[in-house]
């Protein structure tokens, strides 16, 4: 006779619970109702080109935030995506968004929720650093943008005015010091916080040589491109062939010392066992002769 199982009943949710599902809920409902992309163009290449600059190293070549997250999640690195700071507020669109220990995005980029920044959705984090492209004197980088940074609490903005279109510095960093405060324009390019810094570089990328800005380490080295990096990679490897042919070359130089040691050392018993033989024919000789040879 088996005995019959009985489900468990399922737990009482506390009343916390009831309201953060309906909360989330209610979010979802919004999100659907959200802009996420308007099919608006970059305005110039520059500045496509800048966005990955300052996007694909970091994924490349830096293992992500060392002082400021240790155990970090990992990191985002986005360009020209909408920053949801508010449900019911239009995003704002910086050129470039870095945000430290989050979530990430998941693995569907066609669901709503991975298809742009949502605070709410990386555990309520602001990016850690934005950064502005000045391509018009129009875009209210220096002006409306940096107090909305500046009010959402974006930790470092960063401008960046390759033409000098609003200023004669290219680069302007701000620093946020908090609400009473906020934002402090800064001297240097260390992004303590984040462990990177930024720096101007002039230079070719991409097949075009101009003035950009580019990521470093706290060191000041740059955070190398995959192009970069794999040139690197290429020239370390030539260095260890031209090595391991300088070691090879050494080697057979001593292997050809080493056989001419050993020839000098047979001529020499050659040459010490001729004069042995001669002086015994010399001593023969003289024997015959009756002399007695020296000993």
């Amino acid at each position: 006779m088996s005995a019959t199982s009985v489900a468990p009943e399922p737990r009482r949710l506390e009343e916390w619970e009831v309201e953060l599902a309906e909360v989330r809920a209610m979010t979802e409902r919004e999100m659907e109702n959200l802009v996420t992309e308007d099919d608006t163009p970059v305005d110039n290449i520059l500045s496509e080109k800048q966005q990955r600059l300052l996007t694909e190293p970091l994924y490349g070549a830096w293992s992500g935030p060392d002082r400021c997250a240790p155990g970090h999640r990992g990191f985002l690195a986005l360009a020209n995506v909408g920053l949801f700071y508010a449900l019911r507020q239009p995003p704002l669109v910086p050129d470039m968004m870095l945000a430290l220990d989050v979530p990430g995005l998941g693995p569907d980029l066609s669901q709503k929720a991975n298809r742009s920044y949502f605070v709410w959705v990386q555990d309520g984090k602001q990016p850690a650093v934005v950064v502005e492209i000045v391509s018009n004197q129009e875009g209210g980088e220096d002006g409306d943008k940096l107090r909305k940074y500046e009010a959402i609490g974006v930790s470092y903005y960063v401008i960046f005015d390759p033409w000098r279109l609003l200023s004669d510095r290219v680069l302007r960093i701000h620093q946020f010091t908090g609400a009473s405060q906020g934002y402090i324009e800064q001297v240097g390019g260390l992004l303590d916080t984040v462990g990177l810094g930024l720096s101007l570089w002039q230079g070719e990328y991409e097949d075009t040589e101009a003035l950009w800005l580019r990521w470093t380490d706290r060191e000041g080295r740059l955070i190398p491109t995959g192009a970069e990096a794999a040139e690197q990679e290429r020239q370390r490897a030539e260095q260890e062939r031209q090595r391991a042919e300088q070691a090879v070359r050494v080697a057979e130089q001593e292997r050809q010392r080493a056989e001419q040691a050993v020839r000098a050392a047979e001529q020499e018993r050659q040459r010490a066992t001729e004069a042995e033989r001669r002086a015994e024919r010399l001593a023969a000789r003289l024997r015959e002769l009756g002399i007695k040879p020296e000993q």
